[in-house]
């Protein structure tokens, strides 16, 4: 009777291992595979496996499953179990991959990475193409997290041959979604395999400026590489790009307040917005008709847009009020293609929704892009007390603390009464005064010190208006900080010429328009001529006017290509997933009474 259970229990076995295995291989090992087995039982067969080598390939399976049944933790749990040097080769690519499977689960993937630097994988080439675009799949994916865009395109470009049907379809779109992200002088097509292919139509497009342009670049990449997988089967967003370039725009509707508070700031959006389209007429080009609406007398959105649609508009630009932009986020969808030139608090909205603004929150991520490019790590900030304070600090930190960079002080301002105070507790100096008070009481004599104030903070972020900047440096000076730098919001800046404002922040380094530091700018100098006021901070508003206008027809353009820019008056323009247009600002710095133009952030 024990001989026959004996018999059973090892032809069980047999058959489980049978179920989880390969067919019998070379040196670099049995591969498990899905088994007509629960977890609990390839556990219980590994406990009482007759060698090592099966009890590990049991478990190995087991955590296999326990993963690819969503129990990432029970799956780590069981591969902590099986020991990597009683597997072959092959079984260790297995184990590595899976670890790197779960370590993404976490959002490790730094861990990722490091599981795939096992020895084991100079031999991934040799495994079955399943297995080769198992362990590709999330190395690329891995790679992407890290930030290694490039080597994560590469690695997809790689097991592109393997795949087939729905899983080849989403990694093609994954290649172009990769190597449409990357900075023109990243695009270098010196190669003739597939991704250098990839990287001669990015650098194609991304050189065109106009969707007519784009699409001759397309099609003439097309004909010079017909064979390539791109060529083949257009991606997605080149061929919407197609269709946005057969639809050229005939006519915008301006919805912008001619009444109320806004008035003023309507008024220069609408002036900066013809300007660019009177430009554009001198030019020779067939700029779309604008029909001008009133969003200061509207009483409902949805007559709005009945009217627009029966004058045959086909894009919105407005509105600005954030109550009705906030209205418009809240829909399903909009009868006609919209960008608001302001931003609703939440993050997404309907897809025919796109939204514009000078937001302080862009200005705040500069600061952070800026200082970290110069290489600082360490920084403390002052911010006003307050919602705006709140929004941008906010910002600030998210973006600071996301790359890598720690917050050692913040101090919201407020009154000017209060600024020695503050960074005094900033710098820590009162803790100074009273280490050299207690060794003067100690010493029982006058001992001649200076405060010495800490040393940690490596530069200082500035939200602050000019009139309280004008008083923050100065008393920096005072408080034994003038020589930590500071970096600023355009928020700082008057335009207005002031050398005496301008002396009182000597030193502070601020992001601004490309409008109000290039003065050379042929449009603007039109504009100024015109309009004088649109060379001081008003300015600002008369470049996102300009914006808006050359946005209308690039929406879609923007939508389509990953990380593309439009060079604007407000910035460097780009877009978010949720369809929101971001700024990228060069910089400036106060000295001598003067602003000196800096080199630009390395993007």
């Amino acid at each position: 009777m024990i001989a026959c259970l004996r018999l059973f229990t090892a032809l069980c076995l047999a058959a489980l291992l049978a179920a989880c295995a390969s067919s019998p291989s070379s040196s670099l090992g049995e591969l498990p595979r899905t088994p007509d087995a629960s977890i609990e039982q390839l556990l219980e067969q590994a406990g009482q496996a007759k060698t090592p080598e099966k009890a590990a390939l049991l478990r190995l399976s087991a955590a296999d499953l326990a993963y690819r049944q969503g129990n990432a933790g029970q799956s780590a749990q069981i591969l902590q179990q099986v020991p990597m040097e009683q597997l072959k080769p092959g079984q260790q690519i297995f184990a590595s991959t899976l670890n790197a499977e779960l370590a993404m689960t976490r959002n490790q993937p730094k861990a990722a990475l490091t599981a795939l630097s096992h020895p084991s994988l100079q031999h991934l080439s040799e495994m079955p193409e399943e297995q080769q675009v198992r362990t590709g799949t999330v190395h690329a994916r891995a790679l992407e997290a890290d930030g290694q865009t490039l080597a994560a395109a590469r690695e997809r470009v790689f097991i592109a041959p393997m795949l087939q049907g729905e899983a080849a379809s989403k990694n093609h779109e994954a290649i172009w979604t990769l190597i449409g992200s990357l900075p023109t002088d990243q695009l270098q097509p010196n190669s003739t395999d597939d991704l250098g292919g990839w990287m001669g139509l990015a650098l194609a497009v991304k050189s065109a400026g106009t969707l007519e342009q784009q699409q001759a670049a397309i099609d003439t990449w097309r004909a010079q590489n017909p064979k390539h997988p791109a060529a083949i089967n257009l991606p997605l967003p080149l061929t919407k790009l197609k269709e946005l370039a057969s639809q050229p725009l005939s006519k915008i509707a301006l919805l912008l307040p001619q009444d109320g508070p806004l008035a003023a700031v309507g008024k220069a959006l609408r002036e900066g917005f013809m300007a660019a389209h009177y430009q554009a007429q001198q030019a020779g080009q067939k700029p779309p008709a604008i029909e001008f609406y009133d969003s200061s007398k509207l009483t409902s959105m949805d007559e709005f847009y009945r009217k627009a649609q029966a004058d045959g508009v086909q894009l919105v630009v407005g509105p600005l009020e954030k109550p009705l932009v906030k209205q418009l986020s809240t829909r399903p969808q909009l009868p006609i293609t919209t960008l608001a030139l302001n931003y609703s608090e939440g993050d997404q909205g309907p897809a025919q929704l796109f939204q514009f603004g000078l937001a302080a929150e862009d200005e705040a991520r500069e600061v952070s892009r800026r200082a970290r490019a110069d290489g600082l790590h360490r920084a403390a900030i002052m911010v006003p007390k307050g919602e705006w304070g709140d929004r941008v600090l906010r910002a600030f930190s998210q973006d600071w603390q996301a790359n890598g960079g720690s917050i050692v002080a913040t101090e919201r301002v407020d009154q000017p009464v209060q600024l020695a105070q503050q960074i005094a507790d900033m710098f820590q100096l009162r803790q100074s005064e009273a280490r050299a008070k207690s060794l003067q009481n100690a010493a029982g004599t006058n001992v001649a010190a200076q405060p010495s104030r800490r040393q940690d903070i490596e530069f200082i972020f500035l939200a602050a208006t000019p009139q309280q900047a004008q008083q923050i440096k100065p008393t920096l000076n005072f408080q034994y900080a003038g020589d930590v730098p500071v970096y600023a919001t355009s928020h700082v800046y008057s335009a207005s010429g002031d050398v005496n404002q301008y002396n009182d922040m000597n030193g502070i380094r601020f992001c601004e328009t490309p409008w109000l530091l290039d003065t050379s700018d042929p449009l603007r100098q039109q504009v100024v001529a015109q309009w004088p006021q649109a060379s001081g901070s008003l300015g600002r508003l008369y470049a996102m006017g300009v914006d808006a206008y050359r946005l209308a027809p690039r929406l879609g353009q923007l939508k389509a290509l990953p990380d593309s820019r439009i060079d604007g008056e407000s910035g460097s323009l780009g877009m978010t997933q949720t369809q929101r247009v971001v700024r990228q600002l060069p910089w400036a710095q106060f000295v001598s009474g003067q602003v000196q133009r800096l080199p630009d952030t390395p993007r």
